[in-house]
């Protein structure tokens, strides 16, 4: 289902399937507003993410300025370099609405930590953002994403949660 991009709305777009899979997961809480996001398609590593995110959803975030966007990455082990990498591009106008989010490593060695499947981890960490509680999110492949979390969910809890 795709999104009314006149309301405000959230696009997440994940480098793989493997952060696909959290973010269906994501969609699952029931409480989450299915018509005020959409997860886009993968698009093929953190390079990719950081190219579609230029020439494409900059131009969308500005012609919809009701619309945010997450970016859904591996970091690799290295947050630090990554988010320099990918912030330095965040135009002004726009940088308030993009969210850098991911694991630190890849999503499956926190899938074998969790013992559970993406999708459920991705179900549990929208819980945690809609009742308030970040323990999930202080897991140590998740902790670095504490900032972009709480900006993340002021912007986004009003329309996202019903």
């Amino acid at each position: 289902m795709s999104v009314n991009r006149y309301r405000p709305h959230l696009l997440i777009l994940p480098e793989d399937d493997a952060n696909r899979q959290l973010a269906n997961g994501f969609l699952q809480n029931p409480s989450v507003n299915l018509r005020a996001v959409q997860v886009l398609p993968p698009s093929g590593g953190w390079a990719k993410v950081h190219t579609d995110f230029i020439e494409s959803y900059v131009a969308q975030l500005r012609n919809h300025p009701h619309g945010h966007l997450a970016l859904l990455i591996d970091f690799d082990s290295n947050v630090e370099e990554r988010t320099r990498f990918f912030k330095k591009d965040f135009p002004r106008d726009v940088a308030d609405r993009v969210y850098l989010l991911g694991t630190l490593e890849e999503p499956e060695p926190l899938r074998v930590l969790r013992r559970m499947s993406l999708e459920k981890i991705g179900e549990e960490l929208s819980t945690s953002c809609y009742e308030g509680n970040d323990q999930p999110w202080r897991h140590d492949h998740l902790q670095h994403n504490l900032a972009e979390l709480q900006r993340l969910i002021a912007n986004v809890k009003p329309f996202l949660y019903r």
